[in-house]
């Protein structure tokens, strides 16, 4: 983690308060033992006083030094400085702490270990579902928008750069399988949803359509939950909409000129706190020449249609020949455990409801992930 440290001396200039102790005269044996005695008792009550009084003004110093390394401003300022001092720029074995590298696509072996700083206004436009939070905390411990570069991401980059590329392959490369689907895995806080975030900031900044999921906890709990009996699944209608919406965010131009390429009717469910459409009508079906771009506006516009359009896109996906597709799922391993939602088996009692009985869940483990 990037941190920073304020080099000198925390306390220059201030004097350590020296201890308190009896004076020679005090064992010296005179005839005016009492007035002795009195002034003996004097000093050393204003000895005492000298030493408290020290020993408080360099307790209020250090409280001051400690209240200025962890004053956010002031730790912003200096960061600011460091900023114009190349001579802060060191890193392991006499390299720059900072890569001078223009991009995520151009980052070679060489930058493994350095941070790549970001600007916030474009990482926000390249990721606009949201940051992870582990990103995010990352930033404000440090007060940077750099992150390490670490190797994990760039095999995993180059992993996915030579299927859209074969010819990338170089002769050491004998051997290195290349795999289409991978899970991070890794103990908490090890950095994994900040690879997959950067792997998608590099996907887009190479044109890919990238489908980016940075919470998968969201898929399974709130919002409302009905079971669909044409597909014996339960329907997720709010999550099914914020996915749609987050999809398109990023994704619109590359969607407008995509055509839909299944005809089947999609299946229409309960709306969010609606309920069913009125006539009995179970099923819609996309105009002829319509884009995903409609599909997915479709879904966003009309909640009994919301999660049939996203088992709907996952399906359309998969077929995308024009442009590379990455779907990046965060949070992946709460698709393996029980959801928020219960279902009613008697009037006193229910079961739990796996999150592989969800309609989205469901659509997405079964056409390969």
């Amino acid at each position: 983690m990037l941190r920073s440290v304020l080099r000198g001396k925390s306390a220059t200039g201030l004097k350590s308060a020296q201890p308190w102790s009896l004076s020679w005269k005090m064992n010296y044996a005179a005839k005016n033992t009492s007035t002795k005695s009195n002034v003996k008792k004097a000093k050393k009550t204003k000895s005492k006083g000298d030493a408290d009084a020290s020993s408080d003004a360099a307790a209020a110093a250090e409280r001051d030094v400690d209240a200025a390394l962890f004053d956010d401003n002031a730790r912003a300022r200096r960061l600011a400085a460091d900023e114009n001092n190349p001579e802060l720029d060191a890193g392991p074995n006499g390299r720059p702490l900072f890569t001078s590298t223009p991009s995520l696509s151009q980052l070679t072996r060489k930058d493994t270990c350095s941070y790549y700083k970001f600007k916030m206004e474009e990482l926000n436009e390249v990721l606009p579902e949201g940051l992870p939070m582990g990103m995010v905390k990352e930033f404000e411990e440090s007060m940077r928008s750099a992150l390490l570069i670490r190797q994990s991401f760039l095999d995993l980059r180059d992993n996915y750069r030579r299927i859209v590329d074969p010819p990338l392959w170089l002769p050491s490369s004998k051997g290195v399988k290349i795999k289409k689907q991978m899970v991070l895995d890794g103990h908490v806080s090890c950095g994994k949803s900040i690879v997959l975030a950067m792997l998608v900031h590099w996907a887009r900044d190479e044109g890919w359509l990238v489908f980016y999921v940075p919470r998968g906890w969201e898929w399974t709990h709130g919002g409302f939950f009905y079971k669909n009996p044409q597909t014996d699944l339960w329907d997720t209608p709010v999550q099914a909409e914020n996915v749609l919406k987050d999809f398109l965010k990023f994704n619109e131009s590359h969607l407008k000129k995509l055509p839909c390429q299944i005809l089947d009717p999609i299946p229409l469910g309960e709306g969010a706190g609606v309920g069913w459409m009125k006539d009995g009508i179970d099923s819609m079906t996309m105009p002829e020449g319509s884009s995903l771009y409609d599909l997915v506006d479709t879904g966003i516009k009309h909640t009994h249609a919301a999660v049939g359009v996203v088992v709907r896109l996952r399906k359309e996906l998969s077929l995308v020949k024009d442009i590379p597709v990455l779907i990046a799922i965060d949070q992946y391993n709460n698709w393996f455990t029980f959801s928020e939602y219960e279902e009613a088996v008697t009037v006193r009692s229910t079961r739990p409801i796996h999150a592989r009985e969800l309609a989205m869940l469901w659509s997405l483990s079964t056409n390969g992930i």
